[in-house]
């Protein structure tokens, strides 16, 4: 799996760290780190712990007390990597290594993460400790914000050098449908017309996401999920049940209500197509649940506060063989969809510099929506 390159290793140009601290107490100038959720230990070359930040204290599951002054290579299940990186910095062999490693933890199994180790200017020691899923899960956002820029050049490309040449097509048979009197003919004539206005009106909705202007206002998103529900439930009157679970604390944010409530139908509505067979059995299920993530990074961003919004639903699932592509244009796993759905609403959601993601097995299919909030 390629990786996306981890947090940069954090250096800092201080004093010597050594012997100046009361053992057991943190560290002040190492405080920052606090702020990071990447996993942070400051260690000594023999591989004593000097500071060790909340996230590691949390992903440990013992107090940050017990981990300063502790030997942290035997936090792995392997210490002698960790020893041999510690001696290579101690003798200036590097600036930083990096390698993977298995971080053994408290009543729990051990946790896969990517390891960067670092010397500064001070001889102190940093330890980065990226879990392996937080760093899928950035691959997994590059991925989707180089996929949305392709689509977005593909789209704007290829719907100009359809639509001159349709427009020809359309004239065309109008012209030649005037010269026929034949009724059988004319037939032939009109379907041609019929399918050069079905290619224009898909052509536009391609077009449409940048060629609307964004209009932007402060936007409640539970209003926008009620209008969703309302629409959801009229389409789908019986054996169809919408269930809100909603976080009724999440402020307004400034976004365009419309493109929103376009996004979030899209999404809700593939998942109330994908339901059919639930519904024709009277047990469908969707839930729309509303939560703030805290301290959260996405699109190669931190925010201090982001808006989750799920859309989950007890269907299918996404079918393997779409599961990497459902974002593409063009793409749809339903018989007859024109594949626009989701690629439009991942346009929409990026707009408001947000991205949606996909977690889907048999018996349920999470959607999640994520905006950042002020």
């Amino acid at each position: 799996m390629r990786r996306a390159s981890p947090v940069p290793a954090v250096v800092l140009k201080s004093k010597p760290l050594l012997g100046t601290e009361t053992p057991g107490a943190p560290a002040q100038r190492f405080q920052s780190f606090d702020l990071l959720a990447t996993l942070v230990a400051v260690v000594q070359s023999d591989g004593a712990v000097l500071f060790a930040n909340a996230a590691l204290e949390d992903a440990l599951g013992i107090s940050r007390r017990s981990i300063v002054g502790s030997h942290f290579p035997d936090s792995f299940t392997e210490p002698a990597h960790l020893m041999t990186a510690l001696q290579g910095a101690g003798s200036n062999e590097f600036a930083a290594l990096r390698y993977d490693a298995w971080l053994l933890r408290a009543a729990r199994e051990p946790l896969p993460v990517h390891v960067i180790v670092t010397l500064t200017e001070a001889h102190e020691i940093i330890i980065e400790l990226l879990p392996l899923e937080q760093q899928a899960r950035q691959d997994r956002e590059e991925r989707l914000a180089e996929q949305a820029q392709a689509n977005k050049e593909l789209i704007r490309n290829l719907a100009h050098e359809i639509k001159n040449p349709l427009g020809g097509i359309r004239g065309a048979a109008q012209l030649l449908e005037l010269e026929m009197d034949s009724p059988e003919l004319t037939e032939y004539t009109q379907v041609i017309i019929h399918e050069a206005d079905r290619l224009q009106s898909l052509v536009d909705r391609l077009l449409a996401p940048h060629r609307r202007p964004h209009v932007v206002g402060d936007v409640n998103i539970h209003e926008v999920c009620e209008r969703v529900r309302s629409l959801i439930l009229a389409e789908f009157p019986k054996g169809l049940t919408v269930v809100r679970d909603y976080d009724t604390s999440i402020p307004e944010f400034r976004g365009d209500h419309e493109q929103l409530i376009q996004a979030l139908i899209n999404i809700a509505h593939n998942a109330a197509q994908a339901l059919s067979e639930r519904i024709a059995q009277g047990d469908a299920r969707l839930i729309f649940r509303t939560r703030v993530a805290r301290q959260t990074t996405f699109g190669k961003q931190r925010y201090r506060l982001a808006l989750e919004l799920h859309v989950i639903d007890n269907g299918p699932g996404v079918p393997d063989a779409i599961k990497d592509r459902i974002f593409y244009p063009l793409v749809s796993g339903r018989d007859g969809g024109s594949g626009l759905g989701l690629t439009l609403a991942q346009t929409f959601v990026q707009q408001h510099h947000g991205l949606i993601e996909c977690d889907s097995e048999p018996g349920r299919t999470d959607f999640k929506i994520l905006i950042p909030l002020p």
